[in-house]
């Protein structure tokens, strides 16, 4: 990672888990990344999603592109109570998803979020969400949009990025 990363938080699941939360978020950065290499029990493709401190409430607005390298799709929603597009989830093989949450501290903006995900020959996403509240991010949660659970082994890694 370029030292502008900082690690902030790393888990990396000892067994299958609903939801990966980071709590009590520093606020001495400038944005977030989350980098998280995950499976899931699902048994189909699914969505991962992310919350922000806790709400459930349709403040969330996403817009995805994602393809599986014969097809393309898109879709767009807005205010739903989850980001359904951060990501996309093949229990057939881990995926890769990056997720840069632009200035999380600034309580004069609404949260954006840009995010790719990837898997090696399967799908391939990117996505664009916003959080429409100008609150500070303190915490964080991603799950899987089915009920399903993160496969044992999968890792979620929170990184801030200081200031230029």
């Amino acid at each position: 990672m370029p030292v502008t990363y900082k690690p902030i938080a790393t888990q990396t699941l000892g067994s299958a888990a609903g939801t990966v939360t980071f709590s009590s978020i520093p606020a001495t950065y400038t944005d977030l990344v989350v980098v998280s290499n995950y499976q899931t029990n699902a048994g189909a493709v699914t969505t991962l999603q992310m919350k922000f401190n806790s709400d459930t409430t349709a403040n969330y607005s996403y817009t995805r592109f994602y393809g599986d390298g014969s097809s393309v799709a898109s879709s767009r929603a807005v205010r739903t109570d989850n980001i359904a597009g951060i990501g996309i989830i093949d229990s057939s093989a881990y995926m890769t998803n990056i997720a840069q949450i632009n200035n999380y501290t600034n309580t004069n903006t609404l949260k954006t979020t840009l995010s790719r995900t990837n898997s090696s020959g399967t799908y391939l996403g990117a996505y664009v969400m916003m959080w429409n509240s100008t609150t500070a991010i303190t915490s964080l949660a991603l799950n899987i949009l089915s009920g399903s659970s993160f496969s044992t082994g999968s890792t979620f890694t929170l990184y801030g990025i200081k200031a230029a």
